[in-house]
C-alpha cells in the first residue's frame, strides 16, 4: 500500500511497516525487552532518513512547511557522524567562525549529501555577516 501523508499519521500506529531502525529492525521489535537482552542497540533508537522524510511529507501535507524543511535537513544529517554534527553546531555559534570557515563546513556537508543543510549554513553565514557576528 502506498504511503499517504495525510492519512498515515502517526506512522508508528497507522503504518508501522514503514518504520524501522537504521539496522533494519522493524518497529514492533523495538521493545524494552529487546534492549535489555542486547538484541537492540543504542544506534537502533535513531530515526532513519526514510522515516524523517516521511514525517516531512506529513508536515508538508498539514501545511507545516518550516517543520517539513527541518525534518528534511534532519534526514540529511542522520548519517553524519555525531562528532561532526557537534563541530557544525559549535561552528554555527555567533562569533565562532569566519565566513570562509562556514563555507568550508557547507562544502563538507554538500559532499556528505546534505545540500539543504549546506544551504542553511550559508544562510546563517550571510545573516552573521549582516549582524557582525562572524569571527575575525
Amino acid at each position: 500500500m502506498p504511503f499517504d501523508p495525510a492519512a498515515d499519521y502517526p506512522l508508528g500506529s497507522r503504518r508501522p511497516d514503514l518504520v524501522e531502525t537504521p539496522s533494519g529492525v522493524p518497529l514492533e521489535q523495538v521493545t524494552l525487552a529487546a534492549a535489555r537482552s542486547g538484541t537492540l542497540l543504542a544506534a537502533d533508537l535513531r530515526a532513519t532518513p526514510a522515516t524523517l522524510l516521511r514525517q516531512a511529507d506529513v508536515a508538508r501535507a498539514a501545511g507545516r512547511r518550516q517543520l517539513a524543511d527541518n525534518l528534511e535537513r534532519a534526514a540529511e544529517l542522520a548519517s553524519v557522524p555525531d562528532e561532526e554534527l557537534l563541530e557544525i553546531y559549535t561552528a554555527l555559534r555567533p562569533g565562532r567562525s569566519s565566513a570562509a570557515q562556514l563555507e568550508q563546513r557547507a562544502a563538507r556537508l554538500e559532499g556528505l549529501g546534505a545540500a539543504k543543510t549546506a544551504a542553511f549554513v550559508r544562510e546563517a553565514a550571510a545573516a552573521y555577516r549582516e549582524r557582525g557576528l562572524l569571527a575575525g
